[in-house]
């Protein structure tokens, strides 16, 4: 069986450049924590558990998503919530208010 030579025809297969962009974060809205006003966050993960119905491959899964969480107060800003399909905590209102 006589071997084949790989011959890549012109255009083909070559890399494209990649361009950079040029940012200046100085310009960039800085987001704070919603809750507490901090700037700082970490990674955190939700994880979604998807029905053997829905899943591609007929049987149940987890599927993790990266979300991130304020460094100072752990929150997860409001708008990463909806984005992965959670609803924000209630706020939760002090015992005294309902007395007062």
């Amino acid at each position: 069986m006589a071997k084949r030579k790989f011959r890549p025809q012109p255009g083909k297969h070559q890399p494209v450049p990649s361009q950079q962009v040029k940012v200046d974060l100085n310009q960039a809205e800085t987001m704070k924590c919603e809750y507490c006003g901090n700037v700082i966050f970490m990674k955190a993960t939700v994880i979604k558990r998807i029905s053997a119905l829905m899943s591609p491959t007929g049987q149940e899964a987890l599927m993790p998503i990266e979300v991130y969480s304020c460094g100072s107060c752990g929150q997860v800003p409001k708008s990463i919530m909806s984005d992965v399909g959670l609803e924000p905590p209630k706020e939760e209102k002090s015992p005294i208010e309902g007395i007062l």
